[in-house]
């Protein structure tokens, strides 16, 4: 891969994490019910990628870096009670794909 392509994916990166900092009242739950991913997702990613090139990132890390802050922090400033209807679609989408 080259520089450029790695300094465009590092640039999306950082306009995706700026994106979902200015949108805290998206929940991670709206994210996994319409994209199949979370917040918390990125983070397990950084920690495999990071891992994948031989450094050592812990998930807390991760997804201090991914939130913007420290994860009980931002669930205490932004995370709402998941409504009974985003639950059961969250419950149908795993169920969907056999999880």
């Amino acid at each position: 891969m080259s520089d450029i392509t790695t300094d465009i994916e590092a640039a999306v990166l950082r306009r995706l994490l700026q994106h979902l900092d200015n949108n805290k009242q998206v929940q991670n739950i709206d994210l996994m019910n319409l994209a199949g991913f979370c917040r918390n997702c990125l983070a397990k990613w950084y920690v495999t990628a990071a891992q994948e090139r031989g450094e050592n990132v812990d998930y807390e890390q991760a997804r201090k870096r991914i939130y913007g802050m420290p994860y009980e922090q931002w669930k205490q400033l932004y995370q709402a009670p998941a409504s009974p209807e985003q639950l059961a679609q969250l419950k149908q989408n795993e169920k969907d794909k056999g999880h």
